[in-house]
């Protein structure tokens, strides 16, 4: 008997390196990676090509436009991949009966909350990045109502470009940063959040809807620099600053912190602390 097929779309993201990671892992399933060069998400013909060729079981799309300041002039090009491919993988997942899973963002939200945010709050992105991972839900609901959107939040790993490898890097080059000690949220492992994912498949439960994951805990991007400088050894001062003297062209959220009751709950998913993960990933990083 053939095992089930999971396909992994944007595989070269970190998200998508992380699965490739953990795959041997979980034996019962035969894993297919595409990355963006093996398939263009927004082109409904190869996309329906792809699904009748493999016939996955599931697919777990990680592709995403995530340069959130260039988005703010790329509009067209963030809301193709983050809004309308995703539409176009979740009408295909919907016609091969394929159990589609999508990664959001906490980008669709304002950061004006003082309380961590549910699943069921209102959204309102502020900038185009969000706006256009929105678009993407939007459609992923539309085109399949079965489909598990996940979001997450300050997404780093030992691949890819991401806050903990940019610290690491300038904490070498410099004599002091300053980091943004003003908005608040929760890091996530990728490594993390791809064993959540690639656990729930395995449960056999599916409960269609939206789901909140990152890591626990509460801190700043300047206390977030403040661990790796700790845990680097790192000589570099660290001076915390306001979003009003690091300007971006996109706005950030200043509260981006979830409530993961759902997703605990729902498939008794354990969620690490951030300093355990924070050290898991730059064992890896730096030995």
């Amino acid at each position: 008997m053939s095992k089930p097929k999971i396909l992994v779309t944007g595989s070269n993201g970190q998200l998508g390196k992380e699965l490739q990671a953990l795959s041997p892992l979980y034996a019962e399933f035969e894993f297919v990676f595409y990355s963006k060069s093996d398939l263009s998400i927004n082109d409904s013909i190869l996309v329906n090509d792809c699904f009748s060729k493999i016939m996955p079981q599931y697919c777990i799309n990680c592709a995403a436009y995530t340069a959130v300041d260039k988005a703010e002039t790329e509009i067209k090009q963030a809301f193709l991949i983050n809004g309308e491919a995703t539409g176009i993988l979740a009408a295909a997942c919907k016609s091969f009966n394929t159990k589609f899973v999508h990664i959001s963002t906490d980008y669709v939200f304002n950061g004006l909350a003082t309380q961590p945010y549910k699943e069921d709050h209102p959204v309102d992105p502020v900038n185009a990045y969000g706006a256009s991972k929105y678009k993407g839900e939007e459609l992923t609901i539309k085109e399949n109502e079965d489909a598990i959107i996940i979001r997450t939040s300050w997404v780093y790993s030992e691949y890819g470009n991401n806050f903990v490898k940019t610290m690491i890097r300038l904490m070498k080059e410099k004599e002091q940063l300053g980091i943004v000690s003003d908005q608040y949220g929760s890091p996530t492992y990728a490594a993390d959040l791809s064993m959540a994912i690639l656990d729930i498949l395995k449960s056999g439960k599916w409960k269609g809807g939206i789901y909140h994951y990152s890591n626990d805990g509460i801190i700043s991007w300047y206390q977030f620099a403040e661990a790796i400088k700790k845990l680097t050894g790192s000589d570099c001062k660290i001076l915390p600053i306001t979003t009003v003297q690091f300007p971006t062209p996109a706005k950030r959220p200043a509260y981006s912190v979830f409530d993961k009751e759902k997703i605990k709950t729902d498939y008794f998913i354990k969620i690490p602390m951030w300093q355990d993960s924070l050290q898991n990933c730059l064992k890896k990083i730096i030995g």
